[in-house]
């Protein structure tokens, strides 16, 4: 049985005292001389005081001393990875003086990052150099290797572990994965006892997390015993499911292996606050919200050390440097810098080795610094805009008050009326304890060829060993027959016509008999059946092409009348591009027609535009935090209802924010509910739609306020368009935001869009919303990805390789085809993925069952202008948001339109 027993509370305020470990037996259980060493860093240990080890100290190194798997959840900053090692380094320092260590690796630390390994590795020096020196004055010849493997290690360094091998190697998911079939190197992970896998909440969520499991299942199938696994992470929700996935199970289908889980993610102290440069977003000039904004940031970073500045785009960080220091005198290059990941290797280690120093005043950056090194001098972390999620906001302001007992300062500032209700509800639910949950992908195909290839390059061995350690990691434990089979048919090549396609086999596969030959099978049963891996280059292939993480490129864009070159498109960008859609590239606006391979042919024209340009650089808001601010809403509701804007305001001024952000939101709903009715606000019981009839550009727009984000919306609004464009018989255009989407279509075609919606089957969605994805850029991208993965493409072989622009060539000219065999392994894990970890399929699925039994009720409102939720909605359609003026105008257009309807000055919404 799988252990559930949590080791402290989830409340938000940690009480040490209330933990029966003592930190007198922590201590007793570290080995004489890492005790000194232990000592001598952190002060005297004084019977009954406390507090000597962190919370996840206290309670992690006690798990790993018995060999007990952990996920170990800690703030950042807080000692829950020096709890891990210090653990594992007292282990390891007594079988040393032992003389029981073997020229092999007994721990490994892997982390999703290249910079995170280096950081742990420097970190990991110090005790290990200081507890061998104390050992060596006592003239004992003690000696812990640690060493660091990833992409970037040389071949002389990896020929030198061979020889000399680290006993502590810290790695990543796809190092760990060639280390596996390495026929050297894959012997000295025989003897590992200890895995430590960090940030784990970034991993479990994505296809790196899914095939880093599938590897720790291999790495148990090596060794003698069952590892010790301990995972680390400051922000993770749910705590039993990633634990799950951390550990395993040890049969397929089975039990999960045991644990326990030290939950100490509240145990430091936070300060955050939400801010805003005005309490009216609207008709307050956005020269003076510029400039307010600009002098709040700086009166920051003045009184403090270092300032640490997180935007949701890499180029809003640029931008956000660059206008500091134009604007103020006191930043230049020395003092300031910007850190994103489209920076060269040299540009982004200059920065974080100041950052280390704390030499910098201030650094401006993307997502690039939510994980990784050790900043310990940040003593502040201002947010621009919305993170999307309290797992992010959480793990963005952690990164400042590093130092024991500081208190975590963060400042978020909205300058966007949608996002200030964002964060007022995410700060409110991080003070509460609440934590986005992770939704870990499962079944993918394209994972598991990798890997069953791997191990069957490795050696010849039954099939039912390699399904069963398949089987045995988290996100293959539902994995069927039927699965496994289409699989098979895939890697075996039992397709006609793949051959022709430069598409081989990867494996033989004997159903029946073993063949005679050049196999011994003297260890398995007779008639057993086997798996062994094609082919000569094999091994090469496999080496020289594994891995999750796709290429990318971007696409030059040329007008279909003159090939004239136009500019260029990242190909995400492509993902929300449909025939039709208008959008902005060097200040002039074109019509997205097809695209071939890398290239993406447009028409100029005057028609507004229909996508903004930042779409596919920004984060989307997670689903369960999207579901809290439908609970918002209905609570502010009933507070406007039985107490009007006074009520409202002194509730929303018991939230962590300044009086603009009060007023600003108090103000929005107020004249929300003056405008259109309180029925006009979505709710978690209500899905709104409003209606707007555009006579000037003879157009119906339908404003459907739904709440659960982007990848929903994306979902949901493709499912809709799909069908509305059936009943209509007319093309229907689509703009996605987080807190709802916009279906436009003309203003002749009239259709009961509630029927349609409260019409719409759950059990049927899935395949509507497969339909619906038949001939995009979408399909043809992800397809690409994953016959990269899949191995059915390859990025590198025979000393040539293939660029992302090519591969996608290469997967066109594959796609009908792979479509036409049926159950193809390659097209179902791309149709998988598409739905469900990019469009929510299943969150789809449940609102409209919740629809479908009354639960939701789906609201109808005609309005002449947008209402205030949906001016956001509006001038995704009215104008690109990259040209701030033009927004700017059609919103105060908008609102002049609704205090014009309210009475002119608002007073109807503001009134006590």
């Amino acid at each position: 049985m799988g252990g559930r027993e949590r080791l402290a509370a989830t409340a938000p305020a940690f009480d040490p005292e209330s933990v029966a470990i003592d930190d007198a037996d922590v201590l007793e259980l570290l080995d004489p001389v890492v005790q000194e060493w232990w000592v001598e860093q952190f002060g005297e240990f004084v019977p009954g005081n406390g507090g000597f080890f962190t919370p996840p100290q206290k309670e992690a190194v006690p798990l790993i001393h018995e060999g007990e798997n952990a996920l170990i959840c800690a703030p950042t900053g807080s000692g829950k990875t020096l709890a891990s090692f210090t653990g594992i380094i007292n282990e390891l320092f007594g079988k040393a003086r032992e003389d029981d260590l073997d020229n092999s690796v007994y721990c490994l630390y892997v982390s999703p990052l290249k910079s995170l390994a280096n950081d742990i590795h420097r970190n990991l020096e110090v005790p290990l150099a200081d507890v061998t020196e104390k050992l060596d004055e006592r003239g004992e010849d003690v000696d812990i290797r640690h060493a660091i493997r990833h992409g970037d290690t040389s071949d002389s360094e990896r020929q030198a572990m061979l020889e000399t091998t680290p006993h502590i190697l810290n790695t990543t998911p796809e190092t760990l994965a060639i280390l596996l079939n390495s026929p050297k190197f894959s012997e000295k992970l025989e003897t590992v006892e200890y895995v430590v896998v960090d940030e784990i909440h970034s991993l479990a969520e994505n296809k790196r997390g899914t095939h880093l499991s599938v590897s720790l299942e291999r790495l148990e199938a090596m060794t003698e015993g069952s590892p010790t696994r301990i995972g680390c992470s400051a922000t993770v929700e749910p705590l039993d499911t990633v634990a799950e996935f951390l550990v395993g199970q040890d049969e397929p289908g089975g039990e999960s292996r045991p644990y326990e889980i030290v939950d100490t993610r509240f145990s430091r102290d936070f300060d955050v606050e939400l801010s805003c440069p005005t309490d009216d977003l609207i008709d307050t000039p956005s020269g003076v919200v510029t400039d307010r904004f600009y002098r709040q940031l700086h009166d920051h970073v003045q009184s403090h050390t270092n300032t640490l500045v997180f935007t949701n785009t890499r180029s809003g960080a640029e931008r956000v440097l660059q206008n500091l220091r134009e604007t103020f005198d006191a930043y230049d290059e020395s003092n300031s810098g910007c850190h994103h990941g489209s920076l060269s290797k040299e540009k982004r280690h200059e920065i974080e080795e100041a950052l280390k120093a704390g030499t910098l005043d201030v650094v401006t950056t993307s997502t690039s610094l939510e994980l990784g090194i050790d900043m310990p001098h940040i003593d502040l972390v201002v947010q621009v805009g919305s993170p999307k999620s309290v797992a992010s906001l959480l793990q963005r302001i952690g990164r400042a008050g590093h130092q024991l007992g500081q208190t975590v300062e963060g400042r978020v500032i909205a300058l966007d009326r949608d996002e200030l209700v964002e964060c007022a509800v995410m700060l409110k639910k991080a003070e509460e304890g609440f934590v986005d949950r992770v939704f870990i992908p499962e079944n993918a195909q394209d994972v598991a060829t990798q890997q069953v290839y791997g191990m069957a390059i490795n050696q010849v061995r039954p099939e039912r060993e390699i399904r069963g350690i398949l089987g045995r990691a988290y996100p293959y434990r539902n994995y069927g027959d039927e699965e496994w089979e289409q699989l098979m048919r895939y890697m075996t090549a039992d397709y006609p016509g793949m051959e022709e396609k430069n598409v081989y086999a990867k494996v033989w596969r004997d159903a029946n008999d073993p063949p005679d030959g050049e196999y011994h099978y003297d260890e398995y049963d007779v008639g057993e059946p086997l798996m062994g891996k094609r082919g000569r280059l094999a091994r090469v292939i496999y080496m020289t092409n594994i891995g999750t993480i796709p290429d990318s490129f971007t696409c030059d864009v040329k007008t279909r009348s003159s090939g004239e070159w136009v500019g260029q498109l990242d190909e995400s960008y492509l993902d929300t591009l449909e025939q039709g859609d208008v959008f902005v590239l060097g200040g002039a606006n074109y019509e997205y027609r097809y695209r071939r391979g890398s290239k993406v042919y447009v028409d100029p024209t005057s028609a507004r535009p229909t996508v903004p340009s930042w779409f596919s650089e920004r984060l989307p808001l997670s689903y369960d935090l999207g579901q809290e601010i439908l609970t918002f809403q209905r609570d502010l509701l009933d507070r406007l209802e039985r107490g009007g804007m006074s009520e409202v305001r002194n509730w929303l001024r018991e939230m962590p924010l300044d009086e603009n952000s009060v007023r600003a939101i108090a103000r929005m709903f107020g004249q929300q509910v003056a405008y259109a009715g309180s029925e006009s606000v979505a709710t978690a019981d209500r899905l709104v739609v409003e209606t707007v009839l555009d006579h000037d550009e003879y157009e119906r727009h339908y404003h459907v306020h739904s709440n659960y984000g982007r990848r929903f919306n994306d979902g949901f609004s493709r499912l809709l368009a799909y069908q509305l464009a059936q009943a209509a018989n007319a093309n229907v255009q689509v703009a996605v935001a987080d807190n709802g989407f916009t279906l436009s279509m003309p203003l002749n075609r009239k259709v009961d869009i509630q029927r349609i919606i409260e019409d719409l089957d759950p059990s049927e969605a899935r395949a509507d919303l497969r339909a619906s994805l038949d001939g995009t850029d979408l399909l043809q991208r992800y397809f690409r990805i994953n016959a990269t993965r899949s191995l059915m493409i390859l990025k590198r072989y025979k000393g040539y390789e293939k660029s992302a622009s090519q591969q996608q060539v290469s997967s066109e000219m594959l796609l009908g085809f792979a479509e036409d065999l049926g159950d193809f392994a390659v097209v179902e894990e791309t149709y998988r993925e598409i739905l469900e970890d990019k469009l929510n399929v299943a969150g789809i699925e449940d609102v409209l069952r919740d629809i479908e039994r009354g639960a939701v009720d789906v609201t109808t409102i005609r309005v002449d202008s947008p209402t205030p939720r949906a001016f956001g909605l509006a001038t995704l359609l009215a104008s690109d948001v990259v040209l701030a003026e033009d927004e700017s105008a059609v919103l105060e257009a908008f609102h002049e339109r609704v205090l014009a309807e309210i009475d002119g000055d608002g007073a109807v919404a503001m009134d006590d």
